[in-house]
C-alpha cells in the first residue's frame, strides 16, 4: 500500500456534507460515510494489512443531522483498508481510553439495545470488498480466535470479553474504484426464463471441469463446451468458462446461491464452514473466496467480467440475496449482553435488528439470532443500495430473495413481546413496494421464497415479484408418486392461476420439485427419508427437512429412472417458469443428504465424469477419494455406455421449451380450444369429461395458435388407454416423448417431426407420460408407418 501522509480536506464541512454512504474515490482521496445515529463518537483508522497490525492513521469524522457520519481523506484512495471504532452511551469516551481497555465503559447495552464498544473495530456495512472474514484462517496466525469479536463480560483469556481489542483480526472494508462497465444485458422476455440453480462451488468446484469439454466430447450441441483450467476451480472465472455448457443445455439464466461475502474457513475448519454461504456479513462485497485474483479489487472485476460473458452469450445471472438476516449478532450462549458485532450491530443495533423488550436479539423468523428490522428507513435504504449496486455496477439481471417474507413485516408497530402480531405480513410493505419498482426501472427479476418460520405468504407478494412456488413442488411430488391430488396438480400445471393471475402473468410462478435445500432430483425418488447422519464426504448435515414428500419407488432402478424423466417432463411441460438444481441433469446423487449446507465437500457438487456414462452413479466421487462411493440408486440406462439418458433427455426438454412458444406462454387462456390463446385442456383418459379427484391418470391438452401437445400422464400402477383428441385438419399427431423404459435406447424422446405417427387409443405404461406433438400430415409422396398401440405396435 502506498503509505502516503493522509490528510483531511476541510473538516469544517464534514457534518453538513451530503456524500453518499460508504467509502468512495475522489480526485486524490475517498470520502467515508457511515450510519450512526446514536453513536457519540466515530473513529476512522487505516491500515497497511487486513491481519496482524494496528492502525497506522486515524481521523475523527463528523456526526450529520441525518445520523451519518462523514468525513473526506486526501490520500486515501482505491484499495486503502479502514475500519471504525463506535463510542456511544452505554461506553462514552475519555482520554484515557486506550484499545483493550474498560475506560469509560458502563453497560454493554444503551436504552435502545445498540452495543457501542470502542474495542472492536468494525467494517464498513457499505464496503465494496472486505478483506476476510470472521471465520478466516488468518486470524489465528496472530494468536488470538473469533472468541475475541465478543462483547460482554464473560472471561476471554483472562480478561472481560468486552476488552479484546479486534484491531489486528477484524475484517477491513477495501476503498475500490469501479469500473463501472456497460453491460450489454440481454433483457430477456420474462415468460422464456429457465432457471438453473448452483452455488458457485457446486457449478465448479469438482476437478472434472478441467476435462468438461474432453468428457462432452461426443454430446450433440455441446461442442464449444472447454476443458477449464485447474486454476480456475471454484472461481467466478470458472464460473464464466460454463456459459457454453449451460448454453447448450438449454437453460437461460444462472441462478447463484449467495455471493456476498460470508463466513467462511478457507480450509473448511469444523464448525467453521458455511458452503451454501447463507450467512451474509457484508451486502456490498462479492465473497472473495469465490474469486481467482483474490488481490484487494480482484473479486469484483472477475465477478463483472463473468456477468459480461453470460451477457454475451444472451443469457442472464440471477443472485440469490440474504437481506432476511446477517452473520453477526446473535446472544452468545442466551447471553443478549454478549454478541459478535463486526459491522452493522455495532454502528445501529437498535435500527438494524430486531429485538425483544429487553433488547435480546430475535430468531423467530429465520433461525438465528440476528433478524433484520424492515420498520427502520436506515434497513430498508441498505437493500435498496445493496440492489442498486449489484443491478448497476455489477451487472445482474435479477434477485431471488430468501425468506423474503421478513422483509414485509414491520417489528415497531407492534409491542416487541406480542409475537402474534410480530408476525404479521404486510404485502403493500413500503420496502417490498420499492423493490417491484426498481425492478420494473431497471427491468430486472425480483423472485421471492415466500416464506420464512412465522409464515407462508406464496402468492400474496405485491404485482411485479415473482415467487417460489412451494405449492407447485409439493403438488407434482404428490402426484408423481400417487397420491391422486388431481385437482390442485392440475391447478399448479395451469400456472397456480388463482395466485398469479392478478401479477402479471404465469411467468411470476417459478416452478420447481427440487431446490438446493431438500432432496435433489435423483434423491427424490430413491429415498423414503434423509440420510444426514452419514460421514464425511456425504455428511453429516444437522437440520433438513422429515417431510420430503419422496418415494424410494420400491427399489426399482428402472422406475426410479422413469420418474425422474417423468419430474422433468411435467416441469417443462407447466406454465410458469422451470428451476431446476446443479447436476439434476444428469442425476446427480447426495446420497440421501437433504441439507448439506456447511459440507465443503467435492461429494455434493457437479461431477461431470457422469455425464459420458449409462451408470452415471458408479463413477468415482473424485481423484484420491477411493473410500468415498455414490449410491447406485439408478443402475444402467439402455443406452450406449457412453450416454447418460437423464442428460440427452433434459437437454431435449429444456431445448424443446425454447422452440416453442407455446411452452412459454405469458398469459392464461380462456380454456376455449382453437382461438388466439395458449389454454390447457384437461381430460380423462378417453375424453370422458373433465379429470376428478384421486384420478391418477389424465392428459393435458396445450392448445395453441402455433403448434399443439397432448401429454397423457399415467401415475397408476397398471396400463392405461389413452384417446388423443382430433390433430386438426392437414395435421398429424407424432409421438414426442415416452418416459416409459422401454423407450430408454432413444433416451425416451424424438426430435419434433421424426416421431413415429399415433392414431387411435393409445397404452400409456404404469408411471409413465407420453407426450404428442402436432405436425403437418405428410404429403403422401411416399409411405409412412402409423403406430396403432404402444404396446401392440407394428414392426419398424
Amino acid at each position: 500500500m502506498d503509505v502516503t501522509p493522509w490528510t483531511p480536506v476541510a473538516p469544517e464541512t464534514w457534518a453538513t456534507a451530503t456524500w453518499p454512504l460508504g467509502a468512495h474515490v475522489t480526485g486524490s482521496g475517498a470520502t467515508f460515510a457511515v450510519y450512526a445515529p446514536d453513536a457519540t463518537r466515530l473513529q476512522l483508522e487505516f491500515f497497511d494489512q487486513a491481519v496482524g497490525a494496528d492502525a497506522i492513521a486515524t481521523f475523527l469524522p463528523a456526526k450529520g443531522s441525518d445520523g451519518v457520519w462523514r468525513a473526506n481523506i486526501d490520500g486515501a484512495g482505491a484499495l486503502t483498508l479502514y475500519g471504525y471504532r463506535v463510542w456511544g452511551s452505554n461506553w462514552p469516551h475519555t482520554e484515557d481510553w486506550v484499545p483493550g481497555s474498560d475506560a469509560g465503559f458502563v453497560a454493554d447495552i444503551d436504552e435502545r439495545g445498540n452495543r457501542f464498544n470502542p474495542n472492536k473495530v468494525l467494517f464498513d456495512p457499505y464496503a465494496l470488498e472486505v478483506t476476510h472474514s470472521m471465520y478466516s484462517d488468518s486470524i489465528l496466525t496472530t494468536g488470538l480466535d473469533g472468541g475475541a469479536f465478543g462483547t460482554g463480560g464473560d472471561d476471554y483469556r483472562g480478561l472481560p470479553r468486552r476488552q479484546a481489542d479486534t484491531a489486528r483480526i477484524a475484517p477491513k472494508g477495501i476503498v475500490i474504484a469501479l469500473t463501472s462497465p456497460t453491460f450489454a444485458k440481454p433483457r430477456l422476455a420474462p415468460e422464456g426464463a429457465a432457471i438453473y440453480e448452483a452455488s458457485v462451488s457446486q457449478l465448479v468446484g469438482h476437478p472434472s471441469i478441467v476435462h468438461l469439454g474432453s468428457l462432452l466430447r461426443r454430446e450433440p450441441g455441446f461442442e464449444d463446451v472447454v476443458d477449464i483450467p485447474e486454476e480456475y476451480i471454484g472461481t467466478y472465472k470458472g464460473v464464466g468458462l460454463m456459459v457454453p455448457y449451460l448454453k447448450a443445455l438449454g437453460v437461460t439464466t444462472l441462478e447463484l446461491l449467495p455471493i456476498h461475502e460470508t463466513n467462511n474457513s478457507e480450509s473448511s475448519r469444523e464448525g467453521h464452514t458455511n458452503s451454501w454461504g447463507y450467512m451474509t456479513l457484508s451486502f456490498f462485497a462479492p465473497n472473495r473466496n469465490y474469486s481467482h485474483d483474490k488481490s484487494p479489487g480482484g473479486p469484483t472485476a472477475e465477478f463483472q467480467e463473468m456477468v459480461s460473458a453470460f451477457h454475451a452469450a444472451g443469457m442472464e445471472v440471477y443472485l440469490d440475496v440474504v437481506y432476511n438476516h446477517t452473520a453477526e449478532g446473535g446472544n452468545w450462549n442466551g447471553d443478549p449482553n454478549t454478541v459478535g458485532f463486526t459491522s452493522l450491530g455495532g454502528f445501529a443495533a437498535a435500527d438494524y435488528y430486531v429485538m425483544t423488550s429487553s433488547h435480546a436479539m430475535v430468531d423467530g423468523a429465520t433461525g438465528t439470532s440476528n433478524q433484520l428490522n424492515y420498520s427502520s428507513p436506515a434497513a430498508q435504504q441498505m437493500v435498496l443500495d445493496s440492489l442498486r449496486h449489484w443491478t448497476q455496477e455489477m451487472g445482474v439481471d435479477g434477485f431471488r430473495f430468501d425468506l423474503a417474507t421478513v422483509l414485509g413485516r414491520k417489528p415497531n408497530e407492534a409491542d416487541r413481546d406480542d409475537w402474534a402480531n410480530q408476525k404479521r405480513f404486510f404485502n403493500d410493505h413500503p420496502l417490498l413496494v420499492a423493490i417491484a419498482e426498481f425492478a420494473e426501472r431497471e427491468h430486472i427479476e425480483v423472485i421471492a421464497e415466500a416464506w420464512d418460520l412465522w409464515g407462508y405468504e406464496v402468492g400474496n407478494f405485491p404485482r411485479g415479484w415473482g415467487e417460489w412456488n412451494g405449492r407447485y413442488r409439493d403438488a407434482v411430488r404428490r402426484f408423481c408418486k400417487g397420491d391422486g391430488n388431481t385437482s390442485v396438480f392440475l391447478d399448479m400445471v395451469n400456472g397456480d392461476h388463482h395466485h398469479f393471475a392478478d401479477n402479471g402473468g404465469p411467468q411470476k410462478t417459478i416452478n420447481f420439485i427440487d431446490a438446493h435445500d431438500g432432496f435433489n432430483l435423483a434423491d427424490l425418488v430413491s429415498y423414503q427419508e434423509k440420510v444426514n447422519d452419514q460421514p464425511y464426504p456425504f455428511g453429516p448435515s444437522d437440520g433438513g427437512s422429515d417431510d420430503n414428500l419422496s418415494w424410494n419407488s420400491g427399489g426399482d432402478q428402472a422406475l426410479r429412472r422413469q420418474r425422474l424423466r417423468n419430474f422433468m417432463t411435467t416441469l417443462y411441460l407447466s406454465r410458469g417458469l422451470p428451476m431446476f438444481v446443479a447436476g439434476d441433469e444428469f442425476a446427480r446423487t447426495q446420497n440421501g443428504n437433504n441439507n448439506p449446507w456447511e459440507l465443503h465437500s467435492l461429494a455434493m457438487w457437479n461431477n461431470y465424469e457422469m455425464i459420458p456414462t449409462n451408470a452415471p452413479q458408479r463413477v468415482p466421487v473424485a481423484p484420491g477419494m477411493d473410500d468415498a462411493h455414490y449410491h447406485d440408486n439408478l443402475g444402467t440406462y439402455e443406452t450406449e455406455p457412453h450416454v447418460n439418458g437423464q442428460f440427452r433427455f433434459t437437454t431435449f426438454l429444456a431445448n424443446l421449451r425454447q422452440r416453442h412458444e407455446a411452452l412459454r406462454s405469458k398469459q392464461y387462456g380462456d380454456f376455449i380450444p382453437d382461438d388466439t390463446d395458449v389454454s390447457y385442456l384437461f381430460h380423462t383418459p378417453m375424453l370422458g369429461g373433465h379429470p376428478q379427484e384421486g384420478d391418477r391418470a389424465l392428459s393435458v391438452h396445450i392448445n395453441s395458435p402455433c403448434d399443439n401437445f397432448f401429454a397423457m400422464f399415467n401415475m397408476a400402477d397398471v396400463p392405461v388407454e389413452f384417446q388423443p383428441v382430433g390433430a386438426g385438419e392437414g395435421r398429424v399427431w407424432r409421438r414426442l416423448i415416452d418416459t416409459a423404459s422401454w423407450a430408454e435406447p432413444s433416451c425416451n424422446h424424438w426430435e419434433e417431426g421424426t416421431g413415429m405417427i399415433l392414431d387411435g387409443t393409445i397404452t400409456v405404461q404404469p408411471w409413465s407420460i407420453v407426450v404428442l406433438h402436432d405436425t403437418p400430415a405428410p404429403d403422401g409422396s411416399r409411405e409412412i408407418p402409423v403406430w396403432t398401440d404402444l404396446i401392440h405396435a407394428p414392426e419398424e
